[in-house]
């Protein structure tokens, strides 16, 4: 998003793979695997716009690019770096003088085959596939070598090129793809072609839960729709970018919490600020009346929040520095602005406090969207859906709580305050504030002020507890090779 905000023309490739896990678990089920890969798609891409990700400008699939594969395979082949035996072909890694330039690997201490047996018929333990011979059960294709599907690595190396060309400028993927998956990309990509591809690589850390990595094997995950059944897609967002996307990331719900917080104040201030301004703005200035410039302190808190922003984002991302930097600052200045404008002051100055406000809206909502964190709802929309994410946290309907509420204002009429505070207490541990605003009393959600392990808020950390990924018909998402706690916004 940052490249695009800087009128980049940004060709965005994200690749799908249908073979390994899919084939796996479309022999378990005896579904086509083309089919359930279609599936699979569609819930990822329903959850990827839910978080407000972008939208790739190509999604190739590996099923449409074999003749692409096999091309790359022959070309490495014929370059003298792969090798044929009984209908498989493998890499000679021993051939790539810089085997290891991204991960640091030595082919001298790959220690391959101490913990699994290795294909004898290989010439280095290290060599790996890049065409597999056919196996009973499984989808496969003819070539050169004989009926086969290609191998996990040489797919992305060649709808990189087909897409991308063999040199292109980033390439992302979680950490633990580094070795070897994107190791042998680089291998297979200068083997067919004599060139490194890859300008810049961008590994994202992973989220972890009881710093563990998210992962089936070990059932201690939750998927994206567990959590935004509870929780707002934007504060889910918020969460994900308070890490540097280079660093682990651990599930709490606390965390999210206090994401949830924060979205809520954006927007409550931001939409402040538009009821505020709404009468003046429909008044307009007077006939031949100049609008002044917008006062010194707007001036400042912009230049502050778009400096640090393009400082920030140009240093690799650090998305953590900014959602805590100027752009809080430039709330303060709203709220503090909004106070001043209901106090009498001169026309002049009265306009030149709503062009300031008006300009700094502009700024922090121009931040925001960069970030993926302004919503195409408006903002009293996307303040009562963090509302009714709230109410179900908290367990209560809007009925309920507007039975408390009520409860606690006839418990005041009575001067039952022991009653009055109680209510007010527990609504508050349950993630709900009650504010008296003159003879109204409103809500807002609030941080919980006791979190219990195993209340209502959501998925809980603590308990250790085994989650499949489901789409929406309950069906078991099968884990993905790129690593389930990978995260992307």
């Amino acid at each position: 998003m940052g490249f695009v905000s800087e009128s980049f023309n940004v060709y965005y490739r994200l690749i799908i793979s249908e073979l390994l896990q899919i084939i796996k678990r479309a022999n378990e089920t005896g579904e086509d695997p083309f089919m359930l890969s279609n599936r699979f798609c569609d819930e990822y891409n329903i959850d990827m716009s839910d978080l407000q990700c972008e939208t790739p400008s190509k999604e190739p699939r590996v099923s449409q690019h074999l003749e692409e594969i096999k091309d790359m395979i022959t070309q490495i082949i014929n370059n003298g770096y792969a090798y044929e035996v009984e209908g498989d072909v493998f890499y000679a890694v021993d051939k790539c003088p810089n085997y290891g330039m991204l991960s640091g690997q030595k082919l001298e201490h790959n220690r391959a085959g101490e913990r699994v047996a290795v294909d004898s018929r290989k010439r280095h333990p290290a060599d790996f596939a890049l065409w597999k011979a056919a196996k009973p059960g499984e989808p496969s294709w003819d070539s050169p070598w004989g009926p086969g599907r290609p191998g996990w690595h040489i797919e992305c190396s060649a709808m990189s090129a087909c897409y991308l060309t063999h040199k292109f400028d980033i390439h992302g993927g979680g950490i633990d793809l580094i070795f070897p998956h994107h190791e042998n990309e680089i291998a297979q990509s200068w083997a067919a072609d004599n060139e490194s591809h890859v300008g810049y690589w961008m590994h994202n850390g992973h989220v972890t839960n009881n710093n563990e990595k998210m992962s089936k094997s070990l059932g201690n995950f939750f998927t994206i729709r567990q959590i935004t059944e509870r929780y707002h897609p934007l504060a889910l967002r918020h969460f994900l970018i308070s890490a540097h996307y280079r660093s682990p990331l651990n599930y709490s719900i606390s965390q999210l919490e206090n994401s949830s917080d924060a979205i809520y104040y954006i927007f409550q201030t931001l939409q402040d600020c538009k009821d505020a301004l709404s009468p003046f703005l429909q008044e307009g200035p007077e006939k031949n009346e100049k609008v002044p410039q917008i006062n010194e302190a707007a001036k400042e808190c912009i230049k502050k929040l778009s400096v640090e922003f393009q400082t920030k984002m140009s240093d690799d991302l650090q998305t953590p520095v900014i959602l805590t930097g100027a752009i809080q600052e430039a709330l303060k200045f709203v709220n503090s602005s909004l106070k001043m404008l209901k106090k009498k002051m001169q026309k002049r100055a009265q306009l030149q406090l709503i062009q300031s406000l008006q300009e700094v809206e502009k700024e922090v909502a121009k931040v925001l969207d960069v970030l993926g964190l302004l919503s195409s709802k408006s903002y009293a929309e996307v303040l009562q859906q963090l509302k009714e994410k709230a109410l179900k946290r908290a367990g209560l309907a809007e009925g309920e709580l507007l039975h408390l509420i009520e409860e606690r204002t006839q418990a005041r009429v009575n001067k039952d305050f022991l009653r009055s505070d109680k209510i007010r207490t527990d609504l508050t541990a349950k993630g709900i504030a009650l504010m008296d605003v003159g003879n109204e009393i409103i809500w807002r959600p609030c941080i919980p002020s006791e979190p219990v392990v195993g209340d209502q808020r959501g998925p809980v950390v603590e308990e250790k507890q085994s989650i499949p990924a489901v789409n929406k018909k309950g069906e078991e998402i099968p884990g993905d090779r790129e690593g389930n706690g990978s995260r992307t916004t």
